[in-house]
């Protein structure tokens, strides 16, 4: 399963960076004569609701809706290691204060501070990325303070007191590699969820505008046809979606159990 799941990220990921190159058709182009008309020879998906070329849509818009995820983990990834790490090193007020912030952030719910910020800051991407950043910072954090609480511990990290070694060295070249197979798992899990939150917000209009290729947008563009019978655009989106971010899910999950029996 979790080969398959890695397969699956894998593709994505390459349609992601090619996609757009490898499109058959102009992902912009619309033709009204067109709109929800089947798979044709040219054209194996069929059109949307102002008749645009389904697969390259889906293909140019896979990039919109990985890149967005990967920018809000890498965020998270930075802040939360960070934070954890400060926190489980100097411990006493610091820690107290740090776990209280936490806990304050990680009451908003991720696609709620999303929406606002949007709401405030204008539909974009942009604003959407940084609030999930922000949002998805505490759930890393506190994961990853548990098991640097465990790691400043350690007795290796006494000796290298003893030795003289700098705070900073003992948790950078020592603590925080020691986290890294718990920082991959948490962070692949994060993936799924932040294009879940980011595909709804398009959904919403809030974040990728159309025409530009988004799934979210596509889901949004082509709901009408469904009460119509036209299924294939906005399934088409859709399943994109879910099979991405079950894959996300079930590597994440794999790879957090690898990294407890590692522990253990």
């Amino acid at each position: 399963m979790g080969i398959a799941c890695a397969f699956v990220i894998t593709l994505a990921a390459l349609v992601a960076i090619i996609g757009p190159w490898i499109a058959p058709h102009n992902p912009q182009a619309a033709n009204g004569a067109d709109a929800w008309i089947g798979s044709v020879p040219g054209h194996l998906l069929g059109f949307d609701a102002v008749g645009r070329d389904l697969l390259s849509r889906l293909l140019a818009g896979a990039r919109s809706s990985m890149l967005g995820p990967l920018v809000v983990v890498l965020s998270s990834v930075v802040f939360g290691a960070v934070i954890a790490t400060v926190s489980a090193w100097r411990g006493g007020r610091v820690d107290a204060v740090i776990s209280a912030a936490l806990d304050i952030v990680f009451a908003f719910p991720g696609i709620l501070l999303a929406i606002l910020a949007t709401t405030m800051l204008g539909a974009g991407l942009t604003a959407a990325v940084i609030s999930l950043s922000i949002a998805y910072t505490p759930y890393l954090a506190r994961v990853l303070r548990s098991a640097a609480l465990v790691e400043r511990g350690q007795p290796y990290v006494a000796a290298l007191e003893v030795q003289g070694a700098s705070s900073a060295s003992i948790c950078l070249r020592h603590i925080l590699p020691n986290l890294a197979p718990i920082i991959v798992a948490q962070a692949t899990t994060i993936f799924g969820y932040a294009m879940v939150d980011l595909a709804a917000i398009s959904f919403l209009g809030l974040g990728v505008q159309p025409p530009r290729p988004d799934w979210g947008v596509m889901v949004n563009e082509n709901q009408s046809g469904v009460l119509q019978g036209y299924y294939q655009p906005s399934l088409s989106a859709g399943l994109c979606i879910v099979f991405v971010v079950v894959a996300f899910n079930i590597l994440g999950e794999r790879l957090y159990e690898q990294a407890q029996v590692r522990d253990r």
